[in-house]
């Protein structure tokens, strides 16, 4: 009975871990052009890949990735992008490795893009935006 119960917290433990078929996200505060561009350079220049597909106007970019953990197995890997409230939203997909693989891969990417594009383009926070808005109107009215 000790046994069993053992393999089935084990096997919910598995079920609940990170491991193959997951996916990494990341929001980059760099434009949409300069994010795709990004990637698609750190996947065939900077790491070899072989992009298979993509497109610019649908958010994707499909590849071929190989590791040294999986031999010369090659996998289906996939990154999509949506571009929202002024940033872009990366998500890396390669189901059939462990979820750390993506996870290096965008750590990859945010230094790709730091070091292509520099810092990244300070947000207005909305505090800022209402203080800005006071200013103008402050100044309209002592110009009247």
């Amino acid at each position: 009975m000790r046994s069993l119960l053992a393999a089935l917290v084990m096997l919910v433990a598995l079920a609940l871990s990170n491991g193959a078929g997951a996916k990494a996200s990341h929001s980059s505060p760099y434009t949409y052009r300069q994010t795709f561009g990004s990637t698609v350079r750190l996947l065939k220049v900077d790491m070899g890949f072989e992009v298979t597909e993509k497109d610019p106007d649908w958010g994707y970019v499909l590849f071929d990735y190989t590791s040294p953990e999986s031999g010369n197995r090659t996998n289906k890997g996939s990154f999509s992008f949506v571009e929202q409230d002024g940033q872009v939203h990366v998500t890396l997909q390669i189901p059939s490795m462990p979820g750390y693989h993506e996870q290096v891969i965008l750590d990859k990417l945010k230094q790709k893009l730091k070091q292509e594009h520099g810092e990244p383009p300070r947000r207005a926070k909305p505090d800022d935006e209402e203080d800005d808005k006071k200013e103008d109107e402050e100044k309209d009215e002592k110009e009247d």
